[in-house]
């Protein structure tokens, strides 16, 4: 049986980030990490690549600062170009009435947390990005946000995390954990066995899993993205591009390549780490591709692909101290909106597990908002 000072199940973006904090925080300190695949071969690497803190709940604005920190600084905390660019984010209306939501974003990010977002009227978003359909009425343009290659970032935190002394095993898929009330307890499906005395539930869409193990359950449902990518093509698109009302989102790599997404989600099966790509989405998706950028509207697809992410009924994450088992701590849920935020989860997990409470505000994240009244009471 193997010991520990920390267990954190889930090697994607948050549990090697949590991992590589801890690490550097305390270099003597004993880390497991556990990934029943790969590092970053689920939602962290299959996902757009998206950078924002514009557009998000107030409530995830502290924390997407807080990570947007580390953003700026990642090549040197990794050690490799992950292709993070700060080339700002495009949010367009092609309705009147769809105007009102992006101003409230505006007003949210520049007044509320300093943020440098503008709106844009008809004019000035043709004057400034004249390859956007002329249907369009205006649009919140996001100067701060930025893209990363999710491949590339996946991975260099898996390799950081090993570079800095933590026993990563990948392949290692779990097949118990419980507590004692001394120590915390997993057990692989292949029998062997690790101790620790806090435990980080980094599982993804498999986190309530974990949670369930220690008798709290959330309401959490696992979908697929749908992802696609089209030919190179001359590069003219820089800004992240997304439209309000519409399932569709987009951005051109310097390679030339148009990275796309949108909804529906389509649906998994975890038990078996399956997901689905559906053609019918590829399809309706270059659609509207050409409808917002008719320059695209020869542009081929390749490739599509998908992968298996959380998501809550609220559409925010799980992310703080556990309500039944002290030592535990969670992280996951992110509803397919945790890749900008994954790196500053990582901060505010290992802030969790070396002195049990946390500079960023996380309340609105803390898993009882799932349980019944009379576990909120006994906690309390």
């Amino acid at each position: 049986m193997s010991v520990y000072d920390t267990i954190i199940i889930g090697g994607g973006i948050m549990g090697c980030s949590t991992a590589l904090h801890l690490a550097r925080a305390a270099p003597r300190m004993k880390i497991a990490l556990l990934e029943r695949g790969l590092c970053g071969a689920q939602a962290s690497g299959v996902n757009f690549g998206n950078v924002r803190s514009n557009g998000r709940p107030v409530s995830q604005m502290p924390l997407s600062l807080r990570s947007r920190e580390i953003w700026s600084r990642i090549t040197e905390l990794l050690g490799v170009d992950c292709e993070y660019e700060r080339t700002g984010a495009l949010k367009i209306a092609f309705r009147d009435e769809d105007l009102a939501v992006l101003e409230g974003h505006v007003r949210d990010a520049r007044d509320g947390f300093g943020l440098a977002v503008e709106m844009l009227g008809s004019a000035g978003l043709r004057q400034l990005f004249p390859w956007i359909a002329s249907g369009a009425v205006g649009a919140r343009h996001s100067l701060d946000d930025g893209v990363a290659n999710p491949r590339l970032v996946a991975a260099a935190f898996g390799a950081a995390t090993r570079r800095h002394g933590v026993d990563v095993r990948e392949n290692f898929a779990v097949a118990s954990v419980s507590h004692s009330g001394a120590a915390f307890s997993v057990v692989g499906e292949g029998g062997a066995a690790l101790v620790a005395r806090s435990l980080v539930n980094c599982a993804g869409a498999w986190g309530n899993l974990v949670a369930s193990s220690f008798g709290e359950a959330v309401p959490m449902q696992a979908l697929g993205p749908q992802m696609g990518v089209t030919e190179p093509l001359p590069f003219f698109i820089l800004p992240s591009t997304s439209t309000v009302n519409s399932p569709i989102y987009f951005r051109q790599v310097r390679r030339g390549n148009i990275v796309f997404g949108g909804g529906p989600r389509a649906e998994v099966r975890p038990d078996l780490v399956r997901h689905y790509s559906l053609p019918e989405n590829t399809a309706r998706h270059a659609a509207l591709l050409r409808s917002v950028a008719p320059a695209l509207k020869s542009a081929r697809v390749i490739r599509a692909w998908s992968g298996i992410e959380g998501y809550l009924p609220d559409s925010l994450p799980i992310l703080g101290p556990s309500a039944t088992t002290p030592g535990l701590v969670h992280g996951f849920g992110f509803c397919g909106s945790g890749f900008q935020l994954g790196p500053g989860v990582g901060a505010v997990l290992a802030e969790l597990v070396l002195g049990g409470a946390t500079t960023t505000p996380i309340a609105a994240f803390d898993i009882r908002r799932f349980a019944p009244a009379a576990a909120q009471e006994t906690r309390a």
